[in-house]
Order: C-alpha cells, then sequence, then structure tokens
C-alpha cells in the first residue's frame, strides 16, 4: 500500500490541464506531510510524474505564486513555512505568538538550574555573586526549531521556577502560576545578525539565513526581573508595529534615543 504522501497518477484524458493536476497533487502531498526534509527538484518531478520540465515549472510558478513554495537560482525550491508575526510595543509571549497562529509550540528544556553571571546580576540590580535562575530552551513550532531563548532572574524571584514543567506552556504562565508575579512592562532591543555554527546547527539554517537577537529585560513596576536574549530564526519570524495619530514610531540608532514620525 502506497504511502498518503506517494505522488498520485495525472489523468491524461481531463481536460484539466497538467500543470493543474501536479499543482493540486504536490498540495495534497504536502497537507499529508511530504517533503519535510526537501523539496522535490525540478527534474525528480518531472520523473515522478511523467510530465515535461515545463509542466514542472509551470506548476511551480503557481505555487510559488501563492506562497506556497520559495524558489532561488541555482538552489531549487522549498517549502515556505508561515512567518511568526510578533507586535513591537508590548511585552509579550513567544508561546502566545506562536499558537495564535494555529501552529503548535512546543520547547526542549536545555537548561534549568541557579548559575552565576556577574554581567546579567548586574542588570538585575542583584549582588554579582548572587545565585540566578537560568531557563535556556529550543522553542519549536510543529516541532521544527524557532528559536534558542535563554532567560535568567534573580533567584528570589526565579527559585520557585526550578519546579515548573516547560515544555509546552511560556515562562510568563509558570511565573504567575507559581509565583504570582506578572510582569508590566520593559525594553527590548532587536538585531539582525548571523549566528555561529553550533547555533545554526540547533536552530537547522543554513548559513545564509540571518538570525533575529532579541535582548530584553522584563520589569515589574520598574524593577528588573527577567534578563532575556532570544535568537530567532529570520525566515520564520516577522515583527509589526502600529502607533496611535502623531505620536510617532520611537527608533533607537547607534546608541542615540529619540522619536521619529513618519
Amino acid at each position: 500500500m502506497s504511502s498518503p504522501a506517494a505522488p498520485r497518477e495525472l489523468d491524461r484524458s481531463s481536460s484539466r490541464p497538467l500543470w493543474a493536476q501536479l499543482e493540486e497533487d504536490l498540495q495534497r502531498r504536502l497537507a499529508d506531510g511530504a517533503f519535510d526534509t526537501a523539496f522535490p527538484g525540478e527534474h525528480e518531478l518531472a520523473e515522478q510524474y511523467g510530465v515535461s520540465r515545463h509542466t514542472v515549472r509551470e506548476a511551480l510558478r503557481r505555487m510559488r505564486a501563492s506562497g506556497v513554495v520559495d524558489s532561488t537560482r541555482g538552489r531549487g525550491s522549498s517549502v515556505r513555512h508561515a512567518a511568526i508575526e510578533q507586535p513591537l510595543g508590548a511585552l509579550y509571549s513567544l508561546f502566545r505568538s506562536v499558537e495564535a497562529t494555529g501552529v503548535e509550540q512546543r520547547s526542549k528544556v536545555r537548561v534549568l538550574e541557579l548559575r552565576r553571571n556577574a554581567e546579567v546580576a548586574q542588570t538585575l540590580g542583584v549582588d554579582p555573586e548572587s545565585d540566578l535562575v537560568l531557563l535556556e530552551r529550543l522553542r519549536l513550532a510543529d516541532g521544527e526549531p524557532l528559536a534558542l531563548d535563554r532567560s535568567w532572574l534573580p533567584r528570589e524571584v526565579g527559585e520557585p521556577l526550578l519546579g515548573g514543567t516547560f515544555e509546552h506552556t511560556s515562562l510568563y504562565g509558570e511565573m504567575a502560576r507559581l509565583t504570582g508575579i506578572r510582569l508590566n512592562g520593559g525594553r527590548e532591543s532587536i538585531t539582525a545578525l548571523v549566528a555561529d555554527a553550533p547555533t545554526r546547527r540547533l536552530l537547522g539554517i543554513k548559513a545564509d539565513v540571518a538570525v533575529l537577537a532579541v535582548t530584553r529585560i522584563g520589569c515589574l513596576d520598574g524593577r528588573p526581573l527577567e534578563f532575556r536574549e532570544s535568537l530567532i530564526r529570520g525566515d520564520r519570524f516577522s515583527l509589526s508595529a502600529e502607533w496611535p495619530g502623531n505620536a510617532g514610531y520611537r527608533v533607537d540608532v547607534a546608541g542615540m534615543r529619540g522619536a521619529e514620525s513618519s
């Protein structure tokens, strides 16, 4: 018995063009879980379906136009994953942003322990020699890596979290459940960069895919209680902003703070 994701024979007696039948069957195979690791090239598809390269190209052209696949000269086609969109200007939960798209969010906890870090401690306004709670997670969206996330909290705040479960919940959700604390402000900076080789392997990206480095200080009534560093895949995440009336959009450029209207 053939796999549900296996190609189906095209009906050459049908009035529907072969490219349309091919596009429909490729869409079906995608929905059935095919092409998770790689999308077939034109030559392979032509052989699978017994059609010309012209027919394959037309089907792929339609799939590119509808945003299903991406094609790069010299590298063939790849499945385009929906980007997770995050509004700027709000203390957000990546967990909620992912779940809001209908994508299942999971996390692999890599580290959950007490550690010391003098630089982070200074940022949080605690003694440089004090213990901090470190939570490091690999965030997954529909089973595929999305982000590498490291969160630091003062021991007095974060120690109850050492008994928390983070595979399918948010840090803020567990913080509220276990400590009653809900952060209500903060500041973050976002920088695009090229990840090192170990991080690329963890995130499953190639050397030409940038990551968004998000550094956040989360506060409760102005007091820093969280320092977070996240490396998010640039090919699966986007940022958006809205602003009311003439308030303008706030930007920081090379360390200079100011408001610009656009």
